[in-house]
């Protein structure tokens, strides 16, 4: 709870640190543009963050996609040549997948290195040490699952992607929904009940929130929670709906509402407890609303994982769980 309630001073540090290292983050931003391919990085929570910069820059015309690390380490490096842009996200810069990416670009002639950047907590690790150009997203020390790392990487990557200007607003916001968090929790796990599903749906940069909150609730409550592209649930999993399936939809994408709204109000009419994320807190008659306020749609995933957060934290305390704590994992993953 500490970690989660942290998190808005994370987004402030963040926001200090993007400030001071401005010129490297302008020079960056002319990069992305002018490369014929961005690539963006990394595994995990930090994974989850490429979310929101990969859908601003892509709208903007960039040609930018995403790919777990692992993935192109094994089967994809060929694709990543001297005219790539590489963005490599990691909370700690040593996690396995991204140390031996960073390895085997290294042992490639100069001539055919991708051009490395690094957003990372601090640059005293392997990966800010490999690239060409390291943010450091000042996320503060942290032991649990992800909480100020992931808000501080979007800090990082909004600003990457020139949709800074947000974050005092988002850290305010998050400082007025945290109020009360150990009720709040409790009532969320009253809003879950005794069910074993949780959907967690978004599109465009609110898929950064509902993989995050699906990932946190899986490694703090051991709860099997899945996360979908909204529009790719009905494509099939739209079967769950009822009362046993228990859904968050993040609707913070304005040209998407009316069609996250629509999907909300199907899931209420088919008997599953449904709460909804939006900007203004709007909600299908049935539903539960949300409101993070008029933020930027980069940022605010940060604000918008809120719920799944103090749910985590709730259900892994009833579950027998310490909180925060991991019992097969560890927090940073050192091999593959």
């Amino acid at each position: 709870m500490a970690e989660i309630a942290g998190q808005p001073n994370a987004i402030r540090r963040a926001a200090a640190a993007a400030a001071e290292q401005v010129g490297a983050i302008a020079a960056l931003g002319h990069e992305l543009r002018c490369r014929t391919r961005v690539v963006l990085t990394g595994m995990g929570s930090s994974y989850d963050a490429c979310y929101s910069p990969v859908t601003q820059l892509a709208s903007q015309g960039v040609r930018t996609s995403m790919v777990d690390s692992a993935e192109l380490l094994h089967f994809r490096l060929a694709s990543v040549g001297a005219g790539t842009l590489l963005v490599a996200v990691s909370q700690s810069g040593e996690s396995a997948e991204l140390v031996r990416l960073a390895d085997a670009l290294a042992s490639r002639p100069a001539t055919a290195q991708p051009t490395l950047v690094s957003v990372t907590n601090g640059t005293d690790n392997t990966l800010a040490r490999a690239a060409s150009i390291a943010l450091d997203t000042r996320a503060g020390e942290e032991h649990g699952p992800s909480t100020m790392t992931f808000a501080a990487a979007l800090v990082a990557l909004c600003a990457v992607a020139g949709d800074g200007d947000g974050t005092a607003a988002a850290a305010d916001s998050m400082d007025n929904m945290l109020t009360t968090p150990d009720e709040d929790a409790a009532d969320l796990a009253g809003w879950f009940g005794d069910r074993s599903v949780l959907a967690l749906l978004g599109r465009g940069c609110a898929r950064a929130a509902a993989e995050m909150g699906a990932l946190t609730l899986k490694e703090a409550a051991q709860l099997p929670a899945e996360s979908l592209q909204t529009a790719q649930f009905r494509h099939g999993p739209l079967e769950l709906a009822g009362p046993h399936l228990a859904a968050m939809v993040f609707a913070t994408e304005p040209r998407t509402r009316h069609l996250d709204m629509g999907l909300a109000g199907e899931l209420v009419a088919a008997g599953s407890p449904v709460l909804v994320v939006s900007q203004d807190g709007a909600a299908p008659d049935g539903a539960r609303g949300l409101a993070v306020g008029p933020l930027g749609t980069g940022i605010a995933p940060a604000v918008a994982i809120l719920p799944a957060q103090l749910l985590a934290w709730r259900l892994a305390a009833e579950r027998g769980r310490t909180p925060g704590e991991f019992s097969i994992a560890a927090k940073v993953t050192t091999r593959e």
